[in-house]
């Protein structure tokens, strides 16, 4: 018999304190503890605490009064049930009595960075709702941007910038019901962090608060945007910079155009990272840049780089759900996909299809048919429906459910049901 840790049932710490050992009608049973296993950060109990023991120098090594460490009364007649109810706090008739499904060990900040400094390459994909939340988490990536990208492949615009704080409070929302491992970051939109410190982090904590997501990134370049980050990372937030091609200030650079593509602008980049990094956040965005100027910002900081239509040498890649996976193949689409984006499936082809297929079994009476109407009525219910609506004068109506009823019993082979 194992005696529970002295603050994981107060049941039996009540249980203890009411027993004593001159008045009992137990059977004293004798209980040893054995010493614990060193309690290294590696070598620590599931629950993450020490294992009693009886050292003296460890705090639990006498959890209960001596005399109740020597013997501990047990009812004679106890039951295993009764013990687990002193033990568990699982129902005893619960309705799913099975074992709980396993959990996946979510994704921190400190997963990224020992991938990082292993070596191993960092994935990161766009989601914004449940359904793509859910894929993107059951593909294994190690985060999922909840992007202000939503802005063009979800709600059609041309740009980032119309999409609101709250448009993206929603989309974050539902990204974090459906990610149960990756790290959500979520994207700052435009015009929600720009103006102050102060107002860049009452938007990021909105996120974090009312979001759920687990850090934010933001578009950088000008030093203020530096500041920014500062002020977001000494307020405890997890900030993931963003440099390059940035689409926030596509009025001011042109469009949506490939950067540092000469020698100056190029060593910018390089400065405005090293920056970032200084700033403390976790990773940033290289974007559309030259794949050897790419590495050589990977190269120069010691955070994670993750490249989008910045060549092969970053630390980790990012794509948007909807590119990657062509579900945007109409030709008026074209003018958001991007060329740096290798599509990994035609999912938009396969949902014209599935749409085009549903539209023609409709006009052709094929569905729903068969299998797909299952519910029935019993002959006595269905004659009962009949007089009534003879009597609301609705004779064509009668007719019609006779009809229905007799060709279902017929296509489907059965017996009309009688109750």
């Amino acid at each position: 018999m194992t005696l529970l840790h002295p603050t994981s049932s107060g049941l039996c710490r009540s249980f203890l304190r009411r027993t004593t050992l001159s008045s009992s009608p137990f059977t004293p049973v004798p209980i040893s503890f054995s010493p614990p296993p060193s309690t290294s950060p590696n070598n620590r109990n599931p629950h993450g605490t020490s294992s009693l023991s009886s050292s003296a120098s460890s705090p639990f090594s006498r959890p209960f009064p001596r005399p109740i460490l020597s013997i501990l009364p047990v009812p004679a007649a106890i039951s295993s049930r009764s013990w687990r109810l002193f033990s568990s706090n699982k129902p005893e008739h619960a309705v799913y009595t099975g074992p709980s499904a396993p959990v996946p060990s979510r994704v921190t900040l400190r997963t990224i960075r020992k991938k990082y400094e292993q070596g191993e390459p960092l994935t990161m994909v766009t989601a914004y709702d449940y359904p793509s939340a859910v894929h993107v988490d059951s593909a294994g990536m190690d985060m999922i941007l909840v992007g202000d990208s939503a802005a063009m492949v979800v709600h059609g615009h041309d740009t980032t910038l119309p999409i609101t704080l709250e448009e993206m409070l929603v989309h974050c929302r539902a990204v974090c019901r459906g990610s149960r491992r990756c790290l959500v970051v979520g994207d700052l939109p435009f015009g929600s962090f720009e103006s102050s410190p102060a107002e860049a982090v009452r938007t990021a904590v909105r996120f974090m608060k009312e979001g759920g997501v687990d850090a934010v990134k933001i578009e950088c370049g000008p030093p203020s945007r530096v500041v920014l980050a500062k002020t977001l990372v000494e307020a405890g937030i997890a900030v993931m910079g963003h440099i390059g091609l940035t689409p926030q200030a596509v009025s001011v650079i042109g469009g949506f155009r490939p950067q540092a593509q000469v020698a100056q602008e190029a060593e910018k980049l390089v400065e405005q990272a090293l920056e970032l990094e200084k700033a403390g956040c976790f990773g940033i965005v290289l974007e559309c840049v030259p794949g050897p100027v790419a590495a050589a910002v990977t190269r120069a900081i010691r955070v994670p780089t993750i490249g989008i239509g910045a060549g092969p040498a970053c630390s980790g890649q990012v794509l948007v759900y909807h590119d990657l996976l062509g579900m945007l193949s109409h030709p008026h689409h074209a003018k958001v996909a991007p060329k740096f984006c290798r599509r990994f499936a035609e999912v938009g082809r396969e949902i014209e299809r599935g749409l085009t297929d549903f539209r023609e079994a409709v006009v052709k009476g094929e569905f729903p048919a068969g299998q797909f109407s299952p519910y029935r009525m019993a002959e006595a219910e269905t004659a009962a429906l009949e007089v009534q609506l003879r009597a609301k004068g609705l004779g064509e109506a009668a007719d019609v459910l006779l009809a229905q009823a007799a060709a279902e019993d017929r296509e489907k082979g059965r017996v009309p049901v009688k109750k």
